[in-house]
């Protein structure tokens, strides 16, 4: 962190930090690196294999089919307890190798270039400085560095001299526009900790680029000291849970509660009832476990891994968290960036004006010259963004004149100045620069100046930069002309600019409002600027707010909550059009992404640069261009291969698809799973016998979950992937409850008519047939509930993973494999019976789920 430069001298700068114009010496940089460490700033270390692994058991489910396949082992259930550990393992190894892949896909995507410094060194106190090339790693505080166009500033400096320096502080603020720079000394400002700092213009900052002019400057800050690496404090990690944490978790710890209450509740009745104990232990273990959907950790994993996967591979976008594929399937407000995102780090001429207000192209013309022969004459002969800009609309002009001097850009005076050869014996000045300094040195009466201002201000106003052209024709002299010249000037013209768009900027806007997402750049720009892109964009009529204000007014929860649309049971509507917030500071765009998701939305923000790092990790999902800074791109949940909304418009599709994936399966394994449970738990308390096996219980679980693994594999519907997809607890364990008391009611109805058929409750000996039935029955009603509840247009792999099923309810009790599981053949009348209890069931599920989507939003 930049202190001791921020409010000092230049030279008491360079005392505090025991060093000179000159330099230092090898060995006392050598000493200085040893001392406070490389100029590198830290990066997040990889976690290691065990440690993904240990984190994957944090997830409810996973780490309760832990317990239950524990419990399973000290009741010597040693099948359950196979099954239910290899189900653990194959879980926490996928999430790891998900984690892992993603990993080394960011690793390939970043560029590793190492990047050099122009330092003065010394090869001893008497020594003569020289200029040479280090890697930035091995600057100390205390080295005098050069810089010039198109240099990466290397650490934070303080500048000691500088002409015609502008900086891009774009990654640091966010500002899209270039910020001129001095070496002379300024008061010290309000506050020298805050963002303030970044408009000091004698000090540079890590991670800013020079644009035009050189310096020379003395390194005051490296390593975990500059601002650039203090971004990481500026915002902890999430504390709060993510929408893929509170969606699962909260109907999770629902279902633990009530799984955890099920093997008492069974001992205490068998004992009770039946006079049953602990010999009835493994068939409650074994009842829990049915209710517990232990395919969950494995679909959430694939459904997701899968989709990583193919983003990856047709569209270059790393998931590097699993979860936040689904997070950003939730997503229903983004907010992003202006630069670079919808408009590119370049201006382009908007129109040239007249002093009239009216279009005149000579006002172009004239300026393109006088970019043309400032970019020659020019010291260091780089072209700055206006000047390029200025040449790319004008096209060839400037070369039909003789050029003969230039007075370079200066911060202090907003001026530049080039001096062609007019008419026999004359010069002509053309000079551009701000409309307020070009108009005080021009011959006006007050009240064309004001009238002038006033046309420039509403230019400006319109979120357009303004540059003012004006001319003097002089006679031809010898000795070359100052900036003492700039005066008696002729006002020509205007010339206004605006950013240039990302191509293909709005129609991924227009497809991201189109899936009910709510727009909201957050950028550090002047409001009319934003405003202004999101127009030319053809969003609409856009107004702009400052931070601040919205801050103040502490409605930065509010902006785009109850404000943005109607709300539903689904959680808060759309809002109509994008919202627009500038002069953010880093801090301002994290309160606001924290104050959104207080509110009850899920959060994706799309940021590259330091600056944005708060934000990123405020957000439920990350974003980060593969280009942006290391701590940016570390930082951030899902990496784009380009800063590209198309992209995430595919990311979002894909974690949509995903959601309604892992939606199906857990409405159909848990309303099936409830149903079954309730129904072998009042059977347990009115047969003589075990109404199933603990075998047989977990056979059937087997069979389900293998037939339920076509749900990774599955389609939704379109009008699945049309709006945000977030699991709602309460409504989710209201349709779960319906479906699974319809279930039992199945259940129970099958049970009678085995209790008919073998006349009466009392005789129900024959506990093979009755095992036998209760299996094909619980399989088909499943193989049911896996068609009908699933949703979308075609059953696909669920169709036929349902008659899969279905074939092996039907098949499994006559074969070998039935009997040696204690099951039996069915005589001919029961397949009859279970087949009429299955033509009341499916018309009865079906105007149920009917009913249910009618009533649902």
């Amino acid at each position: 962190m930049v202190s001791d430069g921020e409010a000092a001298t230049a030279l008491q700068v360079l005392r505090g930090l025991d060093t000179g114009p000159r330099g230092l010496t090898e060995a006392e940089a050598a000493a200085r690196l040893a001392a406070v460490g490389e100029n590198t700033p830290p990066l997040p270390h990889t976690a290691s294999w065990p440690l993904r692994c240990l984190r994957a058991l944090r997830d409810p489910f996973t780490a309760v089919l832990l317990t239950l396949g524990l419990v399973s082992a000290l009741v010597a259930s040693w099948g359950t307890a196979v099954v239910i550990l290899a189900l653990v393992a194959v879980s926490c190894g996928l999430r790891a190798a998900g984690e892992h892949r993603a990993d080394r896909s960011l690793a390939a995507l970043r560029e590793l270039v190492g990047g050099t410094a122009t330092v003065l060194r010394r090869a001893g106190e008497e020594a003569p400085p020289r200029a040479r090339e280090v890697p930035v790693a091995d600057l100390a505080p205390g080295d005098v560095i050069r810089l010039g166009p198109g240099d990466l500033v290397p650490a934070d400096v303080r500048l000691l001299r500088a002409r015609g320096l502008t900086v891009h502080q774009a990654v640091l603020t966010g500002e899209s526009a270039p910020v001129a720079k001095a070496a002379a000394d300024v008061p010290e400002p309000d506050d020298p900790a805050g963002a303030g700092a970044f408009q000091r213009p004698h000090l540079c900052f890590q991670g800013s680029g020079v644009a035009s002019g050189s310096a020379t400057a003395v390194v005051v800050a490296t390593g975990e000291r500059t601002r650039f690496a203090a971004a990481q404090g500026t915002a902890g990690r999430r504390r709060e849970a993510s929408a893929f944490d509170r969606s699962v978790h909260g109907i999770s710890w629902a279902l633990i509660r009530f799984m955890l209450l099920t093997p008492p509740l069974v001992l205490m009745a068998n004992a009770a009832l039946r006079g049953r104990g602990l010999e009835t232990l493994p068939f409650a273990v074994a009842v829990a476990v049915g209710l517990t959907p232990e395919m969950l950790p494995v679909i959430v994993t694939t459904c997701l891994a899968r989709a990583a996967a193919l983003l990856a591979r047709a569209h270059r976008v790393v998931v590097r968290r699993l979860p936040a594929l689904h997070d950003l399937g939730a997503v229903d407000v983004l907010c992003l960036d202006k630069t670079g995102t919808l408009t590119q780090d370049r201006p382009v001429v908007a129109d040239a004006l007249g002093p009239d207000g009216h279009a005149d192209p000579d006002v172009l013309r004239w300026a393109a010259v006088g970019a043309w022969w400032n970019l020659q004459l020019g010291e260091l002969p780089t072209a700055d963004a206006l000047d390029e800009a200025l040449l790319t609309a004008a096209g060839p002009v400037g070369e039909e004149y003789d050029g003969l001097g230039a007075v370079p850009f200066d911060a202090g005076r907003r001026l530049a100045t080039a001096v062609v050869a007019g008419g026999l014996g004359t010069h002509v000045l053309v000079t551009r620069g701000a409309a307020e300094d070009v108009l005080a040195r021009c011959d006006l009466d007050p009240a064309e100046h004001e009238r002038l201002l006033a046309l420039a201000a509403r230019e400006s106003g319109a979120g357009l930069r303004v540059l003012a052209v004006a001319t003097a024709e002089g006679p031809a002299r010898i000795r070359p002309r100052t900036a003492a010249d700039e005066h008696g000037l002729t006002f020509r013209g205007l010339v206004t600019f605006r950013d240039a768009l990302v191509p293909g900027a709005a129609e991924a806007l227009r497809g991201l409002a189109g899936q009910g997402i709510t727009i909201m750049v957050l950028t550090g720009d002047h409001p009319a600027t934003a405003a202004r892109a999101c127009r030319d964009l053809g969003l609409g009529p856009v107004e702009a707010e400052v931070a601040a204000d919205v801050l103040r007014r502490g409605e930065h929860g509010a902006v785009a909550g109850p404000r943005a649309g109607t709300a539903t049971p689904e959680g808060p509507g759309p809002h109509p059009g994008p919202v627009v917030v500038a002069r953010c500071t880093p801090e301002d765009k994290a309160r606001i992404v924290g104050g959104l998701r207080a509110a009850g939305h899920t959060v994706g923000f799309l940021g590259d640069g330091v600056n944005d790092v708060p934000a990123l990790r405020a957000a439920d999902v990350g974003i980060a261009p593969r280009t942006a800074v290391d701590l940016a791109r570390e930082t951030a949940d899902v990496v784009l291969a380009a800063k590209d909304l198309g992209a995430i418009g595919h990311a979002v599709t894909a974690g949509r698809h995903s959601s309604a994936n892992i939606a199906s399966y857990l409405r159909v394994t848990l309303s099936s799973n409830l149903g079954n449970v309730i129904a072998m738990l009042l059977a347990g308390l009115l047969l003589p016998f075990l109404p199933m096996l603990p075998v047989q219980v977990l056979a059937q679980n087997l069979c389900f979950d293998a037939a339920q693994l076509a749900f990774a594999h599955d389609r939704p519907g379109a009008a699945a992937l049309r709006r945000p997809t977030v699991l709602r607890p309460r409504a989710f364990l209201r349709f779960i409850t319906g479906f699974g008391v319809l279930n039992a009611v199945a259940d129970l109805a099958t049970f009678g008519v085995l209790a008919l058929a073998l006349r009466g409750p009392d005789a129900l000996d024959d506990q093979a047939v009755f095992h036998s039935a209760w299996f094909t029955e619980n399989l088909l009603t499943q193989a049911l509930v896996m068609f009908l509840l699933r949703g979308g247009p075609r059953p696909g792999p669920i169709g036929r993973a349902a008659a899969a099923l279905a074939a092996v309810g039907l098949l499994l009790p006559p074969s070998p494999l039935g009997a040696a599981l204690g099951m039996t053949g069915l005589p001919p009348v029961y397949p009859l019976l279970l087949a009429a209890v299955m033509g009341l069931y499916a018309p009865a599920l079906r105007a149920v789920r009917a009913r249910h989507d009618r009533r649902r939003p």
